[in-house]
């Protein structure tokens, strides 16, 4: 009785699992979802999203428990101030698609090993303020950059695919993206609370243009869907 009921419960299983999590594939072989271009963008929304939450997250800790007296004055002089981005909504939406993806993709790829460097940084930092909570989610916010770089790259070749993206878009790597301005924690050692609290507060800026600049390409080329 007991493996009569043990082969019913793998049966279940079984199904379960196709119905309930059809992976993802790029070739459509048999029993694999092939997601649609809504969904990519519903994807990398998310994931935009997650990382700007993150982002002003661990800016709020570093200003709350490192900076409670400090008063920002005038504008700060952020280490991607090389790439050209649209400054609000308005002038992103004049974009063409193929610009604003790509300074979708430059900020992201732009990003990666500045944020590598903060966590490295971070979890050696000897300011007991910066604890290991903040140091994980340093590495959390870094891994969500390089896999929403990765994500916005493959909508972008499906969006080639379907013929609503030029060519133009092409590889861009971290040489050709990142300004020779950008920051570095590289000091000799030397590692600074100041320092991650200055680029938290450029990150945050990048990351919430991110996530704007995806919701408004989304509503350019899927304009059918509630923007």
């Amino acid at each position: 009785m007991t493996k009569v009921w043990f082969a019913v419960i793998l049966v279940y299983l079984k199904l379960w699992m196709r119905v309930g999590t059809a992976p993802i594939c790029a070739y459509g072989e048999a029993e694999c979802h092939v997601p649609s271009l809504a969904d990519l963008f519903d994807r990398v929304i998310q994931q935009s999203s997650r990382m700007h939450g993150l982002s002003n997250d661990l800016h709020s800790e570093f200003e709350k428990h490192l900076f409670p007296s400090r008063i920002l004055i005038g504008k700060r002089k952020c280490h991607m101030y090389g790439i050209v981005t649209p400054d609000d909504k308005e002038n992103a939406q004049r974009l063409g698609r193929e610009q604003l993806t790509e300074v979708i993709l430059r900020l992201l790829v732009a990003w990666g090993k500045p944020l590598t460097q903060l966590y490295q940084s971070m979890s050696q930092d000897q300011n007991p303020d910066v604890n290991h909570y903040s140091s994980n989610k340093a590495l959390e916010i870094s891994d969500i950059v390089h896999e929403l770089r990765d994500g916005v790259a493959k909508m972008a070749e499906k969006m080639k695919l379907l013929g609503v993206l030029g060519n133009t878009v092409g590889y861009i790597t971290a040489e050709t993206s990142v300004p020779s301005s950008a920051f570095s924690f590289e000091k000799q050692g030397e590692h600074h609370s100041m320092d991650h609290h200055d680029v938290l507060y450029c990150f945050r800026r990048d990351s919430n243009k991110v996530k704007t600049y995806l919701r408004i390409l989304k509503c350019t080329i899927l304009p059918e869907l509630d923007c």
